[in-house]
């Protein structure tokens, strides 16, 4: 039997919001909200992306913490404890974290391949962009050097977790959170410097809505959506190791003000440079790996800066799998009652597992398809189109349909000693808005508009 009395806690106020913000800041924030923005024409997108987080992210988030509080349960018994008829949403997080970890490591073994790539200097060396993309492409499909990084980076992300909430996570957030603010900021500073970075933040902060369309505010409630971890069972899991005194709207708002903060850092940082070298700013996936490390070797102290940027990259991949790979292990730990050490193990070798198919699929396992798609891109899109979307989805409506509302008014009131002036309001936006919206993503997404 679960007893709530021997669940860890974090330490307080801001160890919460500083937890719950690595779990939503990652490479949504800083590899893929750039080159979505410059995709989507820029400032309108921008605008148009941070109301889309205050109408979507903060009544779901708020939602998932309070699912988590209530309950101080992993994401699978969180639900069950609440409504067993609602246990599958808790599944869907879970499968969704690990699904999700499976190429997410992948990715986050590239931004520690290029860190090592730009502290050896390596990268300078170079001088094209063909030679960029013929690095870039050589790498991922390398039968073994991928996977070599993918398994340090799962190692790295274990070690964290193995030292359990408050030694391990808590620690690491204090740590990591404000290093990587002061990574980007000190980014943003030698941006702004850049010849011609004035156009660069022109285009970033100057709304033009001629460029937009219905599919740019589909796609900025995806990115949203994406970026805020909403759907994957982190806030469920972290929030049931607040404090009976956690002030969750505060707590969400701080961390969606933070996830939106460093989205816009990376922009800052990412535009100047990209249009001080003259180069179009809607390069896709690719602006990170291939395109920026051609503009770092134009600075003055080139392998400085592109390390320092790796770092970065490195430390936003690191907050969010120590959070997936905690969904994870907090499930086993708790519903299968294995020591969180076993647990911990457990998650690690799986994990490690699907992401070493999913790295080989990009090179000497490429003819696995499915769907015509490989393992790596499959994970990616089961996971972003269907999984996420859903588990929000299904949130809002447990939650501001099926929910008792006595449990909901005590923890977004604190059992009454806060005020909650628009709670009607965030009834309205959580049982008729946000699913609408969720359900306009999903549609999307699947290529019904």
């Amino acid at each position: 039997m679960h007893h709530v009395e021997s669940r860890a806690t974090l330490g307080g106020k801001l160890s919460a919001v500083l937890v719950a913000a690595g779990s939503s800041v990652g490479l949504g924030n800083i590899w893929r909200f750039p080159y979505v923005a410059g995709d989507n024409g820029g400032g309108a997108f921008l605008l148009i992306y941070i109301l889309c987080v205050l109408l979507l992210g903060l009544p779901v988030m708020v939602a998932e913490f309070t699912v988590g509080r209530a309950s101080k349960r992993n994401a699978v018994g969180a639900y069950r404890a609440l409504n067993p008829r609602w246990s599958a949403l808790g599944y869907n997080s879970v499968i969704a974290a690990f699904l999700i970890l499976g190429f997410y490591f992948v990715v986050s073994g590239w931004t520690a391949e290029y860190m090592v790539h730009s502290v050896t200097g390596s990268l300078a060396k170079l001088s094209s962009p063909e030679e960029y993309g013929s690095v870039f492409q050589n790498f991922i499909s390398n039968p073994w050097r991928p996977v070599l990084y993918t398994a340090l980076f799962v190692l790295l992300t274990h070690f964290v977790i193995a030292l359990g909430v408050q030694k391990g996570i808590e620690r690491s957030s204090k740590l990591l959170m404000p290093l990587l603010f002061v990574i980007l900021i000190a980014l943003a500073i030698h941006a702004m410097t850049m010849p011609g970075s004035g156009e660069g933040l022109k285009f970033f902060f100057k709304p033009d809505f001629s460029k937009v369309t219905a599919s740019t505010f589909l796609v900025a409630l995806g990115q949203a959506f994406f970026s805020l971890s909403i759907g994957l069972g982190t806030m469920v899991t972290y929030a049931s190791y607040f404090k009976p005194d956690t002030n969750l709207r505060h707590t969400a708002l701080n961390v969606t003000i933070l996830d939106t903060m460093v989205a816009i850092l990376a922009g800052v940082v990412i535009f100047p440079a990209v249009f001080s070298a003259g180069i179009e700013p809607s390069s896709g996936p690719s602006l990170v790996f291939i395109t920026l490390p051609g503009i770092f070797n134009t600075m003055p102290l080139s392998m400085v800066w592109s390390a320092v940027f790796f770092l970065l990259l490195v430390i936003a991949a690191l907050t969010s799998t120590i959070s997936l790979h905690e969904v994870i292990t907090a499930y086993l730990h708790e519903e299968w009652h294995m020591s969180r050490r076993a647990a911990a193990w457990a998650t690690t070798v799986a994990t490690m597992a699907l992401g070493a198919v999913a790295s080989l699929s990009l090179g000497v396992l490429g003819g696995w398809k499915i769907c015509g798609l490989n393992i790596f891109d499959s994970l990616d899109y089961v996971t972003a189109n269907i999984l996420l979307p859903v588990g929000g989805f299904f949130t809002s409506i447990f939650v501001g349909w099926r929910l008792d509302k006595r449990i909901l008014k005590e923890q977004i009131t604190n059992n009454g000693t806060l005020k909650f002036r628009i709670y009607k309001l965030y009834i309205f936006l959580l049982r008729y808005v946000c699913p609408i919206i969720l359900l306009l993503i999903f549609l999307d997404n699947l290529g019904v508009f």
